[in-house]
């Protein structure tokens, strides 16, 4: 680990001021920094990171096998290149932004146990104040003339897990991955893994090796992309020698294309898309296996997010008898397992409660503009990255089909524009607000569930912000149309009201 991730830059008690302030030290913020570095290198700016290091999900989680479940080549930035295999585990990850971190200066701007609690708009002053606690519980404030929020979406504390009747009786562990014990022994233990997502199939096979079993418990089956966990493209353009930069954006427009592709398979061929899904694990798995009803989901691809399992790993442990999956709905928790509404027991020593996040509202910061509490839910989301009657604010959510960094690089170069569009007016500050043809527009969820039905995001979408049916309002979760939409954004349109 490199020297920047042991630092603890708690401050002193005077208000410090900075231009800009980022909030999270993850993939999103550390892009953030390097862009101000980049293009607006006389602004100050500091980053406030609630954890004691960088990374994010990367750090939080420690659960085995952890990894991406999307490429390399599009989560990582466009702007430093990724020389590795396409999936990559949360060591290799961390390493990459630690690289990033030093490369380019970003190091001396992280603070780390910093834990904001509220963030206050005062119009008077024209900046946001924020209170921050210490890792010794010891509250200050410091103010800002722009406040960027990188702060992620769910809460690193604790996962979600449902209450089922009788946890209390099973007389072994249950965890959830998201808290994962770092001296959990499961080797030679019966393991229950509850949940059909990513995390599940990450974690499952990783297991497998060591525990005695490993069955996968769901409720209803998810569609996996199972492929090599590498590219022939890559393999292609080793031997020409060409620069790692140019390499990254070839193979970045790639996996780019193929995710396009697939995108819009989706929609306009599901049924094909879903045989081929199907097909792949019926080549893992063989012929004999029962894929209906355990491969078979009842949704349309993407739906939901579309994992990748690399080289076919779920399947393998599968097909060797290392783990099994088990369709069924779970009756109530017992000393020894959990019994299943169809009448079976699966007995267990340990149980994983692989079950999603708790997705959080702007990492349950206590929000006010002029005194008044921010009703963050009833705010108009605008391009996805500032809201309603909130001055001096973006805030990046990335995409949920293609990687996330995607759209964090699009926010990025936006903010930094819009930053030097205020610089160039004389405009101190900048609000996003609703035209006289605007107020009429149908309020829909940010996230639909005909776009994207995953549990994590409709069991809390009814707290984030709204979407019109009119741009700037939309918030579509299509990069290839918002690459166009938020690069051209005309900063002029009369949505953002300048002081």
């Amino acid at each position: 680990m490199n020297e920047a991730t042991a630092i603890d830059r708690n401050a002193s008690t005077a208000t410090e001021h900075f231009d800009v302030l980022i909030v999270g030290a993850g993939i999103s913020g550390i892009d953030a920094a390097y862009h101000l570095l980049r293009d607006m290198p006389d602004k100050t700016f500091a980053i406030l990171e609630k954890q004691e290091t960088f990374g994010g999900t990367w750090w939080t989680h420690k659960y085995p096998g952890i990894r991406s479940d999307s490429d390399l080549y599009t989560f990582g930035y466009k702007w430093k290149p990724w020389t590795g295999v396409p999936i990559a585990t949360a060591p290799e990850i961390l390493g990459y932004l630690g690289e990033a971190i030093e490369e380019h200066g970003i190091a001396p701007h992280i603070r780390y146990n910093q834990t904001v609690l509220r963030a206050d708009w005062e119009s008077a002053a024209k900046n946001w104040t924020l209170t921050v606690q210490n890792a010794g519980g010891t509250p200050r404030t410091v103010t800002c003339n722009f406040l960027w929020m990188c702060q992620g979406y769910y809460r690193h504390e604790e996962g979600f897990t449902p209450g089922w009747p009788g946890m209390n009786d099973f007389a072994g562990q249950i965890v959830h991955p998201q808290t994962w014990p770092e001296d959990l022994d499961y080797s030679g233990k019966r393991v229950v893994v509850i949940g059909s997502g990513a995390t599940a199939a990450t974690v499952i096979p990783a297991m497998a090796d060591q525990a005695a079993h490993v069955t996968m418990l769901q409720r209803s089956p998810t569609y996996f992309y199972a492929k090599p966990n590498k590219s022939e493209l890559a393999e292609l353009l080793e031997p020409l020698g060409l620069p790692d930069d140019q390499v990254h954006q070839i193979l970045r427009k790639r996996f780019l294309y193929d995710q396009k592709v697939i995108a819009q398979r989706s929609i306009s061929e599901p049924d094909s898309l879903a045989r081929d899904l199907i097909g792949a694990a019926k080549m893992y798995l063989g012929e004999d296996f029962p894929i209906d009803p355990h491969f078979t989901p009842g949704y349309r691809p993407w739906n939901q997010r579309l994992a990748v399992i690399p080289d076919g790993d779920l399947y393998q442990a599968i097909r060797k008898g290392q783990a099994s999956v088990v369709t069924d709905q779970i009756d109530r928790f017992t000393p020894d397992g959990i019994a299943l509404k169809s009448g079976e027991h699966l007995d267990a020593d340990l149980i994983v409660t692989a079950t999603g996040f708790h997705m959080n509202v702007l990492g349950d910061i206590h929000f006010a503009v002029d005194g008044v509490p921010l009703d963050y839910a009833s705010s108009w989301a605008h391009r996805g990255i500032m809201f309603s009657d909130v001055p001096n604010m973006a805030y990046i959510f990335g995409y949920l089909r293609t990687s996330w960094t995607m759209r964090a690089d699009l926010i990025c170069e936006f903010v930094i524009r819009l930053l030097h569009h205020m610089d160039q007016t004389g405009a101190e500050t900048v609000t996003p607000r609703l035209r006289d043809e605007d107020l009429q527009m149908e309020a829909r969820p940010l996230i639909t569930s005909e776009n994207f039905s995953a549990g994590y995001i409709q069991r809390k979408v009814h707290l984030l912000p709204r979407q019109g049916d009119k741009d700037p309002w939309i918030f579509n979760q299509d990069y290839h149309t918002e690459k166009d939409q938020i690069e051209g954004a005309d900063l002029q349109d009369g949505t953002l009201i300048y002081s």
